[in-house]
């Protein structure tokens, strides 16, 4: 009953606040889909409006695009800007959700910043260890908080996962596999502008490595709370060149750190989309079923055991009430899945897989951007 009355009373705290002013930069990434809806944003699926988010405006430098989006967005034309700075001048947005290309990312984080907007962005961070460190000075010297945001933030199996680990319930970590992917952006149908950066090396880094490769990057930096790989190898496949001509579309990358191995494996090429996670620990395993799920088996134990993973609550429980949260301080976001420190080593590991992959040679790290 308690947790009951302490969840009720976080979600009345998020929607007794005013609304949180957001402006949307880029029109291009196809997860816009599941944030819009009818002009109010949503979590996941139609329907559910958000009186804690106002949208306030829309930056899209293409107009071919934004005429063709306006159908299903139902945004008013006067909200529509073409630049950053006009958008700024005119709405003052509290913050600003980045829907752009990947490589947009940076100079998207860099004029927030100089406007002191806080940002969201669709994950990953960057297409480099160096756009990454450009974003993170830019962050420090605005005072702006620079976040990004994963499907699997929002997985109540990934905490509870982490939770045994951190209770020592499974023991040390000693190797995690995580598997994301599905059967590539041409069979789930993406719209051909998310397509076309998905599929061009330098927009978006790379292929499955980058699309995928972040995930599993981004959990285990959090499970290592912080702690940077020694190296990183990584081998990349190009199974459907016809389709993918510029850019993997398989990729197997090892994490070696002093006491753990990490393998991620990300793709282009499964049967359909797979985001699991598996910790092998020194007494035990912990491994997430779905989003809400964790099968656990301890030394001494013959069978596993499922269990329901206790559901999150505002504001970890989605990207927009974090979001609202870190930005008014109710919260910090030091060392949190979606914190830029967090993703400035995802993106290093990235950076490094993808030289890697492209030596044949094992990358040592830190890297010298």
């Amino acid at each position: 009953m308690r947790t009951l009355v302490l969840a009720i009373l976080s979600v009345l705290a998020v929607h007794a606040a005013p609304p949180l002013r957001v402006a949307l930069i880029g029109l291009n990434h196809g997860h816009i889909s599941g944030f819009v809806n009818g002009g109010a944003l949503v979590p996941a699926g139609p329907g559910w409006n958000r009186p804690d988010i106002q949208i306030v405006g829309v930056v899209e430098p293409d107009r071919a695009l934004s005429d063709a989006k306006a159908a299903n967005l139902h945004f008013k034309p006067e909200i529509y800007f073409p630049t950053i700075a006009a958008m700024a001048s005119k709405v003052h947005p509290d913050a600003a959700l980045v829907f752009t290309s990947t490589y947009g990312h940076t100079a998207a984080v860099l004029e927030c910043a100089r406007l002191g907007i806080h940002v969201m962005m669709e994950k990953p961070l960057a297409v480099s260890y160096k756009d990454a460190l450009a974003m993170a000075r830019a962050a420090r010297e605005h005072h702006v908080h620079v976040l990004v945001d994963y499907e699997t933030t929002w997985y109540a199996s990934n905490t509870a996962a982490r939770d045994l680990l951190s209770s020592k319930a499974i023991g040390e970590a000693r190797k995690v596999i995580v598997r994301d992917g599905h059967r590539g952006p041409k069979f789930i149908k993406t719209p051909p502008e998310f397509f076309s950066f998905l599929t061009d090396p330098k927009l978006n880094g790379g292929g499955a490595l980058f699309d995928f490769g972040c995930y599993g990057a981004d959990l285990m930096t959090w499970l290592m709370r912080g702690e940077v790989p020694q190296a990183v190898t990584a081998v990349t496949h190009r199974f459907q060149p016809d389709i993918y001509t510029h850019v993997d579309d398989e990729a197997t990358v090892t994490l070696t750190y002093k006491t753990a191995t990490a393998i991620l494996q990300a793709s282009w090429n499964w049967p359909f989309s797979i985001k699991d996670m598996d910790i092998y620990g020194s007494t035990g395993y912990a491994k997430t079923i779905r989003s809400n799920q964790v099968e656990v088996r301890r030394e001494n134990e013959n069978e596993p055991k499922v269990a329901q993973a206790t559901a999150l609550t505002a504001p970890n429980d989605d990207p927009l009430h974090y979001l609202a949260a870190v930005i008014r301080g109710e919260i910090q976001e030091d060392g949190s899945l979606s914190s830029l420190e967090t993703n400035v080593i995802v993106t290093e590991i990235l950076d490094a897989a993808r030289r890697s992959a492209q030596t044949g040679r094992t990358i040592t790290l830190p890297l010298k951007d």
